[in-house]
């Protein structure tokens, strides 16, 4: 139990919390802005996915939009579900995309699996948003998020910017992409590991909570996470 105050002594304590809030808020927004300032690789290849009505490219992929947001969602090819981290992080998703249309983004999950466990696994948790295979091609291993056994054995998994064995063939992780108006492919940035964090907004209405994330006590962080329909 914490010290239990009068209501004048809390609200001191809470405009000092504010303060550290607005520092907070003041330094991500300059993050951001260095983000925004990073420069951009050609993306030569116009890669082909399988989704909802066949083939698609990397470049369909956007829509009317100059930007794409990518989410890595772990889904291996011989995978029987999802990944249920990377399930409670889609829970997010769906509501989004008009949202993200109005500042010219488009949004797309993309996975590893054969298409048709994706559409299965999507109808039984009950998503809308965009999600294709890249079976076939090697768009998730050119952006670190699938890893063959060879290299996770010999400790040649790139994962976050750093090799590893990995210790599973999938990661997650979300690639940001945009185009000119010559119809030039570039990729801007990614994010994996605890980048993600941000991204999941369940998460961060717990850390408004007395218990907060209450993970401490677990094997490992999301030891507690379950698909939706599961608990």
């Amino acid at each position: 139990m914490p010290e239990i105050v009068t209501r004048q002594q809390w609200l001191e304590h809470r405009l000092n919390h504010l303060a550290d809030e607005k520092k907070f808020n003041r330094l991500r927004d300059e993050l951001s802005a260095k983000r925004r300032e990073m420069p951009w690789v050609e993306v030569d290849e116009d890669y082909q996915f399988t989704g909802e009505k066949g083939s698609v490219n990397l470049s369909e992929l956007f829509g009317q939009h100059s930007q794409l947001i990518v989410y890595h969602f772990m889904y291996g090819k011989d995978w029987q579900e999802g990944c249920p981290s990377c399930s409670f992080w889609a829970d997010n998703f769906d509501g989004i995309k008009n949202h993200l249309g109005a500042r010219d983004a488009g949004f797309a999950v993309i996975s590893a699996a054969p298409y048709e466990n994706l559409a299965a696994y999507k109808k039984r948790m009950g998503w809308e948003f965009t999600w294709v295979s890249s079976l076939g091609n090697s768009f998730n291993q050119d952006y670190h998020v699938s890893f063959d056994d060879d290299q996770r054995a010999k400790g040649e998994a790139i994962y976050n910017y750093k090799t590893s064995t990995f210790p599973s063939d999938e990661a997650p992780g979300v690639s940001i992409f945009t185009c000119d108006e010559n119809d030039k492919i570039y990729h801007s940035y990614s994010t994996y590991s605890r980048g993600l964090d941000m991204l999941n907004s369940a998460y961060h209405f717990m850390d408004l909570l007395p218990k907060g994330r209450d993970e401490s006590e677990l094997a490992y962080p999301q030891a507690w996470v379950k698909r939706r329909d599961a608990y």
